[in-house]
């Protein structure tokens, strides 16, 4: 077993050792996945998030990794290629777990005798080594996938059409953040996604407002949204003029009217005026109606991942 020494993270100079480390780990090919430099900036943003990270070095006082739970209970851990799996994996769990029973001593994370609370975690369907140690730490395989998708933006666009009477814009400001959190909550049917965590991603260096989209109903109501973003700090790692086209969310009061479409394609467009020769979007096994949409407007899948859960209890 290495020797570690663990740091908690203290702040902007922790996130910029952390977004240094991820060209060390990663091919450029896969900069983009989660946690991407974007991914980082957004989660270190929340502070619930920064009590729950920890940075480990090395005997040589260089940092080799990091691990944090998300406000998803997701455990998110990344390490040089150099360390073995089953030598600093296992001292991730472990803060993970930590994290889960700390909220849930606390409160954050309510809990009742008997109910089933978990720590989750994902990896590349290739990455058996990975895989193995978190099944004998007491992870069960789910069902679930996560796709990462990428159309190429050099191929023709049709043009997005929306039903009469609704209105595509960007966001006007922060304002306007509960009403994107409504729609999400709505959307997805959980209460997960916060204001705060809202203003978090808006808070990113590089996010632009003008490619943060809504569809409006013509009764006012918020119906739809697509949050595009590029990265030219991931763009520079990847050699790559690469642009996002995702969180979706669309009200369920409104499917099946072509919102999502609509935004997808303006997203494209956007992302196609202003250079970018590929568009990203990522979605779920779970949320089949998205996936058959990406497909159908030309998205393929480039990877996959399976997730996992251990359960915690206090």
């Amino acid at each position: 077993m290495l020797d570690f020494t663990l740091h908690p993270y203290t702040g902007p100079t922790d996130l910029q050792a952390m977004l240094a480390l991820l060209p060390r780990i990663r091919p450029a090919e896969r900069i983009t996945e989660y946690p991407s430099p974007v991914d980082l900036q957004e989660a270190l943003n929340i502070p619930a998030v920064q009590a729950n990270t920890r940075l480990w070095y090395d005997t040589s006082d260089e940092l080799v990794g990091f691990a944090f739970v998300d406000t998803y209970h997701n455990l998110v851990s990344e390490f040089t290629p150099q360390i073995e799996v089953a030598n600093i994996l296992p001292q991730m769990i472990a803060w993970g777990v930590t994290c889960i029973q700390r909220a849930m001593a606390d409160g954050r994370i309510p809990y009742t005798p008997g109910e089933r609370i978990t720590l989750d975690a994902s990896c590349r369907e290739e990455d058996k080594e990975r895989m193995a140690v978190l099944e004998k730490h007491g992870f069960e395989a789910l069902e679930l996938r996560s796709l990462h998708l990428v159309r190429s933006l050099k191929d023709p666009l049709p043009a997005p059409q929306l039903p009469e009477g609704f209105i595509l814009r960007p966001i006007a400001g922060d304002h306007e953040v509960p009403y994107a959190v409504g729609l999400h909550q709505a959307a997805f049917d959980s209460d997960h996604l916060t204001i705060e965590e809202r203003l978090a991603w808006m808070q990113v260096p590089e996010y632009d407002p003008t490619l943060d989209l809504f569809v409006i109903a013509p009764d006012g109501t918020w119906a739809a949204s697509c949050m595009c973003s590029i990265s030219q700090e991931e763009n520079a790692l990847t050699g790559q003029q690469i642009g996002y086209t995702d969180p979706i969310a669309t009200h369920p009061a409104f499917r099946r009217r072509g919102l999502a479409r609509a935004l997808i394609l303006t997203g494209c467009h956007l992302l196609q005026q202003r250079g970018m020769e590929m568009a990203v979007l990522g979605t779920s096994t779970q949320n089949l109606p998205m996936y058959h949409l990406a497909k159908s407007l030309g998205f393929q899948v480039e990877s996959t991942k399976l997730w996992f859960e251990k359960p915690v209890t206090p």
